[in-house]
């Protein structure tokens, strides 16, 4: 279907493929510091081409536009000759394929050199073509679209015209390659998505009725296509052709039955419910007039939706802890970054992991500094507990862009079956949106990985009880270790819960924020313990908190395992190898602060080696953290709660 709906987008009403190029080809050239005028631009969103202001130029054989094309894909990054060799020639290359492409590199450097065009750069092992992205049509028509996703209405069809008069047919068309095949369905989604977001936009302005015969013709060639399905509903509706519009639902909803077995999205469904009892929303109001889109809920009979149904402008976000204290230092460091996101001195997309022990405030933290911002991403906001350590299994990364997807407005049949290919609709939709991305309580680095955006427009917070060295290392996260709280702001949220009681017994509140460890969620529970206890004074509370064994039995919160924190803290253990869990059990009952290595080899029974790996898991899990150099310790509950687990298997 993406490479059919090609044919389609050329039926939309805009200027020619020469008007667009003459008025953007201009700025592109400003915008690249005044190019010479035989400056060459290349097109190939159809077949590959090359001009100048003189006209087109050779490129060469069909095997030597690949080279070029597979290049032209990535400007100004390197393509390692390996890379390349696979792109032009796939599995099967000849025997002299590096010899052969070096021919085609330097005959293509000859033709771009006498054309007064890009240079052909060799770096180390791979090729660079170094070319200005506006000079490429592929780039132009992404730059147009992300701008067009962020413009006023007004200004945006315009863009939405330019953008998509610069297709002139199938990506890279009559060059063999399976590379550019695929690149060339990938780009075909992202055109797709663009003619879709142009209709919103003239719906929006009212031009329904000028709409209606291109929406009836792309809904036959795509009669599965349940976003064409709703503009040409709503076209028709507005039109005063409300039956035509409740038939046509018919005969998608019957469609889908007959070929897929299942019944339109709950987006269509819901449109369906309202033109049926005329909903006025659905009639055309001005930009003034027109509430600022948010999320969504619609209930849903046939049981298709899975739940909440989000709009194109998601808000996920938790709502904000009540009485969050503190974190100065650690929300000045969110603001530090988004600042360097935001003027580009990071030059990449900003992934930042909060990481820290169970109960420290991790999805607390994320989810005030993001409700802090939320501002700062017109786009919206997207937000999924990972369940990485929960009584419930982890969520497959699959399941969550299912998720994201459909909050992004994809849904039904529309969402791809492979996780790979959800992935990349999933980038593809969040291309050019500046939005915020929390993925709460990830369990690992593969987990997060698949729902990573693909832009540096988007920011991604996440947050683990395990360190997540692999996405700084891959991907360059920042991490944020998030240590128990200062003792300041342990008495300041005990105050804040407790109130005036606090002041009146300053020492035994002292007292009671230690034997919590400083803990956020303990020190909750312990606050909700004493304002249900009026008549008793904070010391009695402290009295019955000194055996650490009464103490994890002290701090729950009725029959809530989320607010019980030996509960909580049973889901991190789970997560580290037998051998790490056996050592974690032992060092609950050795005396001493802190431990190294040899003193863990000395109770396991093991090698200093492998007493050392187990050091590091659990550190890397937050069960121990370092008091110095080789050296570990843990804070009284985990102490308290690795002693609970060695008399219990003892």
């Amino acid at each position: 279907m993406q490479i059919e709906c090609a044919r389609h987008a050329d039926r939309l009403r805009a200027p020619t493929v020469n008007q667009a190029l003459d008025r953007h080809w201009p700025m592109a050239l400003g915008r690249a510091g005044q190019r010479k005028a035989g400056a060459l631009r290349f097109e190939v969103l159809g077949p590959v081409v090359g001009y100048t202001a003189g006209g087109p130029i050779g490129l060469g054989t069909s095997r030597q536009c690949t080279v070029l094309a597979a290049l032209l894909v990535e400007p100004g990054v390197p393509v390692a000759l390996e890379q390349l060799v696979d792109r032009v020639w796939g599995e099967e290359p000849p025997q002299q394929a590096r010899a052969t492409l070096h021919v085609y590199l330097s005959r293509l450097r000859t033709v771009l050199g006498d054309a007064g065009g890009p240079a052909l750069v060799r770096r180390a092992h791979a090729y660079v073509l170094d070319v200005d992205p506006a000079a490429v049509d592929l780039h132009r028509f992404r730059a147009l679209a992300r701008e067009a996703r962020s413009a006023s209405d007004d200004r945006a069809v315009v863009l939405w015209r330019d953008a998509l008069t610069l297709w002139r047919g199938t990506p890279f068309a009559g060059l063999d390659s399976d590379w550019l095949r695929a690149a060339a369905v990938a780009m075909d989604v992202e055109r797709l998505a663009a003619i879709l977001d142009h209709n919103d936009v003239l719906l929006r302005r009212g031009e329904h009725a000028q709409l209606v015969s291109e929406l009836t013709a792309a809904a036959a060639e795509f009669p599965l296509d349940e976003r064409l399905a709703g503009q040409l509903m709503l076209a028709l509706y507005r039109s005063g052709r409300q039956v035509e519009a409740l038939a046509h639902y018919r005969s998608v909803h019957d469609r889908l039955v007959e070929e897929l077995g299942s019944v339109p999205g709950p987006e269509l469904w819901d449109l369906h419910q309202r033109i049926l009892r005329h909903d006025p929303g659905l009639a055309v109001t001005t930009v003034a007039d027109r509430p600022e889109p948010a999320v969504v809920i619609t209930e849903d009979p046939q049981g298709t939706s899975g739940g909440a149904i989000a709009s194109h402008r998601p808000a996920q976000l938790p709502a904000d802890l009540t009485g969050f204290t503190g974190r100065a230092t650690d929300l000045h460091r969110l603001d530090k970054l988004l600042e360097e996101s935001t003027s580009g001195s990071l030059g990449a997309m900003l992934i930042t992991v909060i990481a820290g022990t169970a109960g420290v405030g991790k999805t607390a933290l994320a989810v005030h500094w993001a409700h802090r911002v939320a501002d700062r991403f017109p786009d919206g906001q997207l937000y999924v507990n990972l369940r990485g350590y929960d009584l419930e299994q982890p969520m497959p990364a699959a399941d969550a862009l299912v998720r994201f997807l459909a909050a992004l407005g994809v849904t039904g049949q529309n969402i791809p079956p492979e996780m790979d290919e959800r992935a990349a609709r999933y980038r593809s939709e969040l291309a050019g949106r500046r939005m915020l991305i929390v993925l709460d309580n990830a369990a690992n680095a593969a987990q997060v990985r698949p729902l990573l955006p693909g832009t540096d427009s988007c920011m991604v917070i996440v947050t683990s009880r395990d360190s997540l060295a692999g996405l700084v290392a891959v991907h360059g996260a920042h991490r944020i270790d998030l240590d128990l709280l200062p003792a300041g702001e342990a008495i300041g949220l005990l105050r804040r819960l407790i109130g005036a009681r606090v002041e009146a017994e300053s020492e035994a509140a002292t007292t009671l924020a230690e034997q919590c460890a400083r803990l956020p969620l303990a020190l909750r529970v312990v606050a909700e313990l004493a304002v249900a206890r009026p008549d008793s004074t904070l010391a009695d509370l402290v009295a019955e908190l000194a055996d650490r064994q009464a103490r994890l039995e002290l701090l729950e919160a009725g029959d809530d395992p989320y607010a019980a924190v030996r509960e909580v803290l049973s889901w991190s253990i789970q997560h580290v190898p037998p051998d790490a869990a056996h050592l974690f059990r032992l060092l609950g009952s050795h005396p001493s602060p802190d431990w190294d290595a040899n003193v863990a080899a000395t109770l396991a029974d093991t090698g200093l080696d492998h007493a050392r790996r187990a050091l590091e898991l659990l550190a890397r899990a937050h069960l121990l953290h370092r008091t110095g150099r080789f050296r570990f310790g843990m804070h009284d509950l985990l102490r308290a709660y690795a002693t609970h687990l060695a008399l219990r298997s003892a």
